[in-house]
């Protein structure tokens, strides 16, 4: 029987998640807490096998909590839950202690499988999850955008223009002028639409 416990903020998810499990016949559900105050109160009485952690928490970042909780209770295995699909993100997880990774997306099927497969000490991540780590191998030689640049480059995406995102930015037309041309050539891109295309299709913005 593999024991279950969920921390969530929002308690649709926690509710939706519990009626997609209450019937899995080796599966026990333990219990939901919305605080890190609340999970660590409880873990002082009894642990789970596996963990479902959302990322987004308040009081407590769930990086830095799914950290604490393998020092203090190593034998917990984590799954991270989230709507955050940035690469950079769920390595972080995984670099934090998590042994499983799941977008809010996930479906039954997925979620199972992801607590079957963690709780046997196997990785696992649902096929969204595998798909954006797939694609971040191939980034890892990108140039990275400065935050101004990120800003701007949304910007364009947006549909707006030089003289636009200056008056929005209190910025110069040259100074964004010349933030496009740098970003084009940083990316070897042909033109703006080209530039955009990477951006978006690496995850950047």
């Amino acid at each position: 029987m593999i024991q279950l416990f969920i921390i969530d903020d929002h308690q649709m998810i926690i509710e939706g998640i519990h009626a997609l499990l209450q019937y899995e016949h080796d599966i026990e559900w333990m219990g939901s807490a919305r605080l890190p105050q609340e999970l660590f109160d409880f873990l002082k009485l009894k642990q789970p096998d596996i963990l479902l952690m959302d990322i987004n928490l308040p009081q407590k970042s769930g990086l830095d909590l799914c950290k604490e909780i393998k020092e203090k209770y190593p034998a917990i295995r984590i799954i991270g839950l989230s709507t955050s699909n940035q690469a950079s993100v769920i390595r972080k997880m995984f670099e934090n202690g998590a042994t499983g990774y799941l977008l809010k997306d996930a479906n039954k099927q997925e979620i199972i499988t992801t607590i079957h497969e963690v709780n046997n000490g196997r990785e696992h991540v649902n096929f969204s999850v595998s798909e954006i780590l797939k694609r971040k191998v191939s980034n890892d030689s990108l140039p990275v955008l400065t935050r101004r640049e990120k800003e701007i480059l949304e910007l364009i995406s947006d549909g707006l223009t030089n003289q636009e995102i200056a008056v929005k930015l209190f910025l110069d037309i040259t100074t964004i002028d010349s933030h496009r041309k740098n970003m084009l050539t940083k990316f070897k891109a042909k033109n703006t639409a080209a530039l955009i295309k990477i951006a978006v299709g690496n995850n950047l913005i």
